[in-house]
């Protein structure tokens, strides 16, 4: 399945299965207040339009992204990344301090409905990235791999290694990577909604290409096999997969999600934390705060390993609804109150790059 737009499913052989799935788009769209006629439902068919992601499209909405709004010496490229496994759009920020060395590469991926751009302008990421000298990637999900321009999390094709979606996305961070000099301990990706979903994807299934990920409002890695379980999960009856094996080692792991978010359940949030924790062994320490930030106020929950080290943060904004954190009002899907998801994810993986490079300091070497 490539199209996370059940009017695209693949015929179904079984009619008690379609009318099944139906069903629970019908139920699914009367518990948002939608009509089947809003999305091409009726007489028996699915909708035209995914109900799930008609939900999340503001009416109206275009952001763009003018070069001339860059600083001097900032570039905001466009280019296509192809592989074996197929090919991606992306843009990709590089700032002017990178002439004094990067410090990082982050992936970012949009939601649904988003681009490229109107991702960068909402996180505001580009301008955390002239700070802290990143480069910033940001793919861009093709409307003939989705309609809705979603990221396919949950399609059985695309949760793997080696094929579809997580095998573009991966080698095309190596590739920039290799083309700047970064080694893994500095290579990160983060993700809204959709984009969430694909980022904890590819924690599990590449953790040897990244070295912490950001998950804000997604959902964990085998939370839905189809349509109809992508409704479920999304509704809070999360699939359990089994944890990858990553050697004993937690993917660092830092996720945003508002209280109020009736798109995806908050369980979601609790289900990324706890899959990144269940993939490594030892003691783990949680020290919990509260506090308020931009009007909200939030939970912060950290888990460090023996040595101090956060392996996961899970930020519980209260009130907030299906939006990024702290973002900037000219994007999508963003809400400007709330703690700065953009900078604390930031924050998060240059601790993770910091921790690393002392821990390979302080380990003795094998020759």
């Amino acid at each position: 399945m490539k199209l996370f737009n059940v009017g695209a499913m693949r015929p179904a052989t079984d009619e008690a299965r379609l009318s099944r799935a139906n069903e629970l788009v019908q139920r699914t769209l009367a518990q948002h207040n939608l009509s089947a006629d809003s999305t091409g439902t009726g007489s028996g068919r699915l909708p035209k339009m995914d109900p799930i992601l008609s939900r999340l499209t503001k009416a109206g909405h275009q952001t763009t992204f003018e070069q001339s709004t860059l600083p001097d010496g900032a570039q905001f490229l466009s280019n296509t990344f192809t592989c074996r496994s197929g090919s991606r759009a992306y843009r990709m920020y590089v700032p002017t301090s990178a002439s004094r060395g990067v410090s990082g590469v982050v992936m970012m991926l949009h939601g649904c409905t988003q681009t490229p751009e109107d991702f960068a302008a909402g996180t505001g990421m580009n301008a955390l990235a002239e700070d802290y000298g990143l480069i910033v990637i940001y793919p861009a999900q093709s409307r003939g791999d989705n309609a809705q321009s979603c990221w396919n999390w949950f399609s059985r094709g695309d949760q793997g290694r080696g094929r579809g979606e997580p095998s573009i996305l991966a080698e095309l961070a190596m590739e920039v990577c290799a083309d700047h000099g970064i080694s893994r301990d500095r290579t990160f990706v983060a993700g809204l909604s959709a984009g969430g979903a694909m980022a904890a994807i590819l924690g599990e299934t590449y953790p040897d290409v990244f070295a912490a990920i950001g998950v804000h409002s997604g959902l964990p890695v085998g939370a839905a096999k189809d349509v109809p379980s992508a409704f479920a999960a999304m509704g809070g009856t999360i699939l359990d997969a089994p944890v990858a094996n990553l050697g004993n080692t937690p993917m660092r792991t830092i996720v945003f999600h508002g209280s109020a978010d009736s798109t995806v359940h908050p369980k979601n949030g609790d289900h990324v934390a706890r899959r990144a924790l269940d993939a490594g062994a030892g003691q783990i320490l949680l020290t919990s705060q509260r506090g308020e930030k931009n009007g909200r106020s939030y939970t912060q929950s950290i888990y460090s390993d023996p040595a101090g080290a956060a392996v996961v943060e899970h930020w519980c904004v209260d009130g907030q609804r299906h939006a990024w954190s702290g973002g900037q009002a000219v994007g999508s899907y963003t809400d400007a109150s709330g703690p700065d998801a953009s900078a604390e994810m930031v924050r998060f993986f240059l601790k993770a790059a910091a921790d690393t490079a002392v821990h390979d300091s302080q380990t003795p070497r094998r020759d």
